[in-house]
């Protein structure tokens, strides 16, 4: 599977401003205001203890977010506005997929948040429209629906490696959803994340078991990022 790259393309940053301030996944709350203090301070600590590139590997996924807005380089994490627009739009179908797979819907917003760079790095086809394809599925013999080919990166030996792969592709993002959670449904490997609940953990080492993704650090960054959206929608 393809999750997105946090450290690429640059774009001018944007100026913090009262309505891109962070509000709650599901839900109201102050818990995003709690969640960035958390981030603010890891990234201090790293920068603190002279981090660099080579060290932001040892940062969260959120952590090296902030580290990219100090240093003026582009993240796939939006600010918070872009975030809580991207929960809100693809609330509907986690909830959905969440209810099928007996998980919380904020599981399935942040797999989707991962897989797409909170919606910042979409799959694409040929002519550089969405696939919908938020959560990197591929396009395997047994798929009979649209494809569209994409640089993704896998981990080899634990060396990542960049290679052009066949996505999945969707007419919209409601198929999308459906398609994931029936394959998950479908697939025996992933039976230790059927049911996981709220356990963010127990559904993030069930995909990792299963082969989700060869990023041997992926289910840290998917239970750490559910988990924070969690303690938003309380």
């Amino acid at each position: 599977m393809r999750h997105a790259e946090f450290n690429s393309a640059a774009v001018a940053p944007l100026a913090p401003s009262q309505a891109a301030r962070p509000a709650s996944a599901i839900g109201g709350g102050s818990g995003f205001g709690r969640v960035f203090s958390e981030m603010h301070s890891e990234i201090s600590d790293f920068i603190s203890e002279g981090g660099g590139d080579t060290g932001a590997a040892a940062l969260s996924v959120e952590g090296r977010m902030w580290q990219a807005r100090t240093q003026g380089v582009a993240n796939a994490m939006e600010p918070a506005g872009g975030q809580q627009a991207f929960l809100e739009n693809i609330a509907p179908w986690a909830r959905e997929a969440g209810e099928r797979l007996g998980v919380a819907p904020e599981l399935v917003q942040a797999h989707a948040a991962l897989e797409s760079g909170w919606g910042q790095r979409p799959l694409t086809n040929a002519a550089g429209d969405s696939t919908h394809n938020l959560f990197g599925l591929k396009a395997g013999g047994k798929w009979d629906g649209d494809v569209a080919e994409s640089l993704t990166t896998e981990f080899e030996h634990g060396a990542a490696v960049k290679k052009t792969e066949r996505f999945r592709a969707y007419p919209d993002q409601a198929s999308a959803f459906r398609d994931y959670a029936q394959m998950l449904l479908e697939n025996p490997r992933y039976r230790g994340a059927i049911g996981a609940g709220s356990d963010a953990r127990a559904f993030a080492e069930g995909l990792a078991r299963g082969g989700y993704a060869t990023d041997p650090q992926y289910a840290s960054k998917l239970a750490r990022l559910a988990t924070r959206l969690q303690g938003v929608s309380e």
